[in-house]
């Protein structure tokens, strides 16, 4: 049984093992292990997990057979705006159409939030096979960026973005 249920402060500690875990499979042949290291920090410590809830993001987790799989977070830039600024599947369970799953319950989660058009956008690392996956969703490149996150490290990213509720890309 596949269930995705919106994550709480009391799911950080699993979401922080999770993207450890599935982070560092992501990037390993992409970043070197020390960028890894601080991005993991950055984005997955406990302490920042919590300050990303408190800040907006919210927090789905999938379960199969109540086995987490994997976690996505979406966070409202504007009115017309979301951020999927986060979707990881455990290396396990890609492939088998739960990432399908998780998107669309992103989707969900923004038609819920806006019911005018709006749209959602994701960073993606332009070395990074997953955007294959977002062309698939429906998702479009609509920019690309060498972003700084400090400590000299940059996210080298295509910006993607689909249209929800007969949103606009632009």
């Amino acid at each position: 049984m596949i269930e995705i249920k919106k994550a709480s402060h009391a799911d950080i500690p699993l979401i922080n093992k999770l993207g450890n875990i599935a982070f560092t499979d992501t990037y390993l042949s992409i970043l070197t292990q020390e960028q890894i290291t601080y991005m993991l920090d950055w984005m997955y410590s406990q302490e920042n997990l919590a300050k990303q809830i408190k800040d907006g993001h919210v927090y789905y987790i999938g379960y199969s057979d109540g086995t987490p799989f994997g976690y996505l977070s979406v966070q409202r830039e504007n009115d017309t705006t979301f951020h999927l600024q986060k979707i990881y599947l455990l290396k396990e369970f890609q492939k088998k159409g739960l990432g399908e799953l998780l998107f669309k319950q992103a989707i969900s989660h923004v038609e819920e939030m806006c019911s005018s058009p709006c749209r959602m956008i994701l960073n993606v690392n332009r070395n990074n096979s997953a955007k294959g996956f977002y062309e698939k969703m429906g998702m479009e490149k609509i920019d690309e960026g060498d972003f700084p996150i400090g400590n000299g490290y940059y996210m080298n990213d295509y910006i993607m973005g689909i249209g929800v509720n007969g949103g606009l890309l632009k």
